[in-house]
Formats: structure tokens, sequence, C-alpha cells
């Protein structure tokens, strides 16, 4: 018997729908399907998994896919636990098509396998926005408030915020709604921009959804302990405990999470002062880390968050607690990084001033503390006035060796907050609405190259733009069809940049195995290996599953725009982990040897056979037959 996906394809325009069934097996879930879609309608595409709602661990986020404002090509975002009520409608996935008049709330809500209900309602944004809470907080209340009543079951709401009206990396937000009451834990759609795809390219601000409706999906766990049995002689909770333990706490280190486990082995790999770390000597960088990081920022951490276990999950229950809490501040590590250490904040206080302002204008906040450390770093060496950002006559501290790690972290928040606030307003020169390369382009003409050259980004297209994971390896600027996420190879490692394509293609098929079935990498050490052996189990499908993915992969990668590095500083990121693998890491390699002779002799040159080098792999790896 036929399986079928189910989409749900809203006219933004008219608030007409229809709902169209796509066969499994012609496609599999969000990626595959939302790729079609996207081609098809140019629509924003929010979905789940065929394991939604099962007993698989970590198999309930919501996939958001589609042609990307910020990217300028094909994204795919995730948002954890959202999944478990939006498999409530009865539905794979929403394909929202054309756009609204005016901003707009949809409404979904199908009760006891009725017909789903579908509504578009005006909204006043900035009435709604600058009110209350402020930005994405105030729009949740406001939907709950409005509409939460005419749902059975707690609902979810998606929003966005005023970052998704003046940027093109507005991201989309939800949290957690239990027992009528919203949480403070707050999960993101952050990178590619969808919260901007949603409100400008269709009107609708806020999504809710919710229902009764329950599917005859794969509950059975006797079955399912057996698939780990075979392959792990463990059933699934205990392999998954075991491989969800950095996320919830790992003894080896004493703390938990991506923030507490970083930056307890980052050392003198961790980035900081918009990536001047990259410059100083190992023994400066340690000493900044064990000085700032274990001694203030993670000892800070440990104190409120891991030791009293202040911790959650994003919605779905999950052995892996991940959502390290303190108060209303959820901590993880890229958001607190970038407008952390990069931005030169080393105190919690300070850095949840500046994450839950950029949180409440609903940014993507890795991009959104990149270009503050940016701007910031611009500022403090006298290359952009405050003229030029719209903000008071105040300048960052950047400087490690004369930093009092309260007051001068409090110091660049408020600079930081006051930097987005004139991003929200467009003061200064500061509209973001095509990008911060087509910014710094403007400004480096405008003043000085060197604005551009410390602008640290993956660049895609003409003004697409990406801040880059935070490790300080080549990976995370390799030329990739999708970056931001952990689409590539990110290890810290020296890898030949051909061997290092090779492998960042082989990383990208693998994390789409994950989203194509909306599942969390947090669980990536047993369901990679897991969910094509569970096509096969379930419908017969497990090579055809995997040639899929591989068709995707190699589709997306078709529309490789990316740009050779633009950024002095982009280059020397490159330059310095090489002599750092050599000089500080003992890797005695001739190839690692070869590579930095090309760069000391001549360094744009290098970096540019690099990164070809990394595309070669990429393409010869990534190819359709």
């Amino acid at each position: 018997m036929n399986t079928y996906l189910k989409v749900l394809i809203v006219d933004a325009n008219t608030g007409f729908y229809r709902l169209s069934r796509f066969k499994v097996g012609d496609y599999f879930g969000p990626v595959d399907l939302g790729l079609h879609l996207s081609r098809r309608y140019g629509s924003l595409n929010i979905g789940t998994g065929l394991l939604a709602g099962s007993i698989f661990p970590g198999t309930n986020r919501l996939i958001f896919s589609g042609f990307s404002p910020c990217w300028s090509g094909f994204y795919i975002s995730t948002m954890g636990g959202a999944g478990l009520v939006f498999n409530n409608l009865g539905i794979d996935m929403l394909a929202i098509a054309n756009k609204s008049t005016m901003p707009s709330i949809l409404y979904l809500n199908r009760s006891h396998g009725e017909e789903i209900q579908v509504a578009i309602h005006p909204v006043d944004l900035n009435q709604v926005w600058f009110s209350g809470r402020g930005g994405i907080y105030s729009l949740t209340d406001y939907v709950h408030e409005r509409f939460a009543d005419s749902y059975d079951n707690d609902p979810r709401i998606l929003v966005t915020g005023p970052a998704a009206a003046a940027t093109a990396f507005g991201a989309i937000a939800s949290m957690p709604i239990k027992k009528k009451e919203i949480t403070y834990v707050d999960t993101w759609a952050g990178r590619g921009g969808f919260g901007s795809k949603m409100l400008q390219e269709h009107g609708i601000a806020a999504v809710i959804y919710g229902g009764t409706f329950i599917d005859d999906d794969f509950r059975d766990r006797k079955v399912a302990d057996q698939w780990f049995v075979d392959k792990y002689n463990k059933k699934l909770a205990a392999k998954d405990l075991e491989a969800t333990a950095k996320y919830r706490f790992d003894p080896n280190f004493d703390t938990g999470g991506t923030f507490g486990v970083n930056y307890a082995t980052l050392g003198g790999r961790m980035i900081s002062f918009n990536y001047r770390s990259i410059y100083w000597s190992e023994e400066k960088r340690l000493e900044i880390h064990e000085k700032f990081i274990r001694n203030h920022y993670l000892k800070q951490f440990n104190e409120e968050t891991i030791k009293p276990q202040k911790q959650t999950t994003c919605g779905e229950p999950c052995v892996a607690v991940c959502k390290k809490m303190r108060d209303i501040y959820k901590k993880d590590y890229e958001p607190y990084q970038t407008m952390g250490p990069l931005s030169g904040i080393f105190d919690q206080r300070a850095a949840e001033k500046l994450n839950h302002h950029a949180d409440m204008y609903g940014f993507d906040a890795i991009s959104a503390g990149g270009l503050v450390a940016w701007l910031m770093d611009c500022l403090s060496d006298g290359l952009i006035s405050h003229e030029d950002l719209g903000i008071s006559d105040k300048k960052p501290n950047f400087d490690p060796d004369n930093f009092d790690v309260v007051a001068d972290s409090m110091r660049n928040a408020d600079i930081g907050c006051e930097i987005l606030d004139s991003i929200i307003y467009k003061r200064g020169t500061l509209n973001l609405q095509s990008g911060a390369r087509k910014l710094a382009r403007k400004l480096a003409g405008a003043k000085s190259k060197e604005i551009l050259d410390r602008l640290v980004c993956v660049g895609f297209a003409r003004n697409g733009w990406m801040v880059p994971n935070q490790y300080w390896t080549p990976g995370v600027l390799s030329p990739m069809a999708i970056m931001g996420k952990y689409f590539m190879y990110y290890g810290e490692d020296f890898l030949p940049p051909r061997e290092l394509g090779r492998q960042d293609a082989d990383r990208f098929k693998k994390e789409l195995i994950l989203d194509n079935m909306g599942t969390c990498r947090f669980h990536r050490k047993w369901a990679e290996e897991i969910l094509p052996e569970v096509m096969g189990s379930l419908f017969g499908l497990e090579k055809e599953y995997l040639q899929k993915i591989s068709r995707a992969a190699t589709r997306i990668n078709s529309r490789n725009s990316s740009i050779f590095w633009e950024s002095e500083r982009n280059i020397d990121f490159i330059y310095t982990f090489l002599k750092r693998k050599r000089d500080v890491d003992g890797v005695k390699n001739p190839e690692l040897d070869k590579w930095i002779a090309e760069f000391e002799k001549d360094k744009k040159e290098a970096a540019l056979e690099f990164w070809y080098e990394i595309h070669k792999g990429i393409q010869e790896s990534l190819r359709d037959y």
C-alpha cells in the first residue's frame, strides 16, 4: 500500500488552500519535497519528517526550506520540538505561497479528524511589536491571547520580529506552551532569514497551529529497541543517552550543553574580539581563555545553570535536555559566542542583555552577533564613527590587555544594543536590507577598504552572506551551497583542501539524512545509520532514500554560487589556522608545510588556490550520476 506525504498549500493572497499528496518514494520529507515546492511556487515550506510523533527521540524538529533572502540560494533551517504539535494537524508540510496584502496571522487548527481550519487575520504589527514585552514576545502574547482558547490542546506559535521587516536576516521564533502558559524556552529557525521571507515575501507575521488529529504513526518501542540491539547491542533509550551526553552533562568536563563543553575545551582555539585573537600568540590566547572564560564566563554558567540543573527540552520528550537556562535566558554556544567573546563580552549579565535584545527583535542571533562584532571592531579603531552607526558617542573596549571583565563587557553590550536599535530604525548608514557585504562595500568605498577587510563571512551570489559557525577551522569558510549550518566538515584537524571539500560533501549528505526526517543532529551518532534502515523496514525503500538524499544534495549544489573570500581577515583566518596546526599542535605534514609556504610567498594567491581546491573536492563529490 502506498504512503503519501500530505502538503497543505496556502495562498496567502487569497486565503485559498488545498491539500496535495506526494507519494513516499518520489519524495521522503521536508528537504527533497521542499526543494520541489520552492522551485514550483517560490514558497516558504514548513514541515516534519515521516517519524514525527513516533517513539524515536529527536524526530520532532520543524524543518523550514525555501530560497533564502539572506543567503540568496536554497536554504534549510530547523526548529527543535515544534514538529510535535505540527503533527497534530495530520499533515506533513505547509507551503505558504504568494503574499497577503497586509501583515497577517495564519491560523491552522484541526479538531478530532475534521478538515483543517485555515484563516488569515490581519495584524497591526507596529502596535504589537512595540508594546508589552516587545518584538517576538509581544507578538507571541498577542496571538496566544487572541486564538489559543479555540484549541483543544496547547497550540504552537511561530512569530517574526522587527528584524524581519528591517533586514533580510530576520528569524522565526517559537516557545513551547504548557498548560496554557508560554514558556521562556525560545526555539529558533534562525539561520537563513526565513522570518524575513515569511513576512516580506508572503505577508505572514505569525502562524498558530495545533489540533487533536492522531495518525497511525510508528510507535512500537519493541520493534525500535530490536533495531538498536541488533546494531549497537543496546536498547534505544540507552544508546540515545550515550549519544547525547555532551548536550546534557559531560562528567569529563564537569559541565554540559554546547556552551559548557565547548568553552571548557576550546583553549587557544577560542576566537574573540572580531577574530583579532587569530593574530595573537598561543600564550596570550590561553591567558585570555583562562582569565575571562574559565574563571568567569564559564564559571558563571556552571554555577548558575549546570549545578542547579536549570535545563529543559525544546518541547518534546528527550534525554538531552539541551536547553540550558538561567531565569528567562537560554544559553547556547554560538549566540553566546558571537554576542559574547567575539563582541568583546565575557560576562553573563552583559551577554544576556545583548542576546535578549537581539532575540526580542527577532534577529538570526549568530548573524547579528557577527555584525555587531565587526562594526565594534571598526568603531574601536576609528575606521567608522558613531555618527555612521547612529549611536551615542562611546567606543567599545577591544583591548584584552586593559579589560575589566564585568564593566567593559557591559560597555560593549550596551553599544551592541544601540547598534541593533540602529539597524531596526535604519539610523546612520545601517541599512541592512541587502546584507552585510553590500554595507561593507559601501563603507569601504566611502572610507577605507580595511572596513571590508575586517568582515568575516561566507559570500554567496551578489549579496548573499552568512556569519560562519564559531570554530577556528577552514571548513566553516568552505564554498558550499549552504553554509552557516553544519553542512560541512568542522573538525579541528588539518585536511588538505581537496580532501576537505570531499569531507564537506559527505557531511552535507549525512546532515540531509537527518533534516529530511526532521531529526535533531544532537542524536546523529545513531540517527545517521538507523534512519535509512528504518525507511527500509517500514517502506522497503532504504536504497531509494539514500539515492534521494544524494540527488537532493547534487541539485542543491547545482545552484552553488559561492564567492571567493572577499576580506583579508577571511584569508588570515585560514593562514593562521595552518600556522597554529604546525607551531602549536605540532602537526608534521608535508602538505601542511607546502600550504604555509605558499601563504608566506603570496597570501592572496595561495588563498585563491586553497579555496578552489576545496571547491574541486565538493564538485567532484556532488555529481548527479
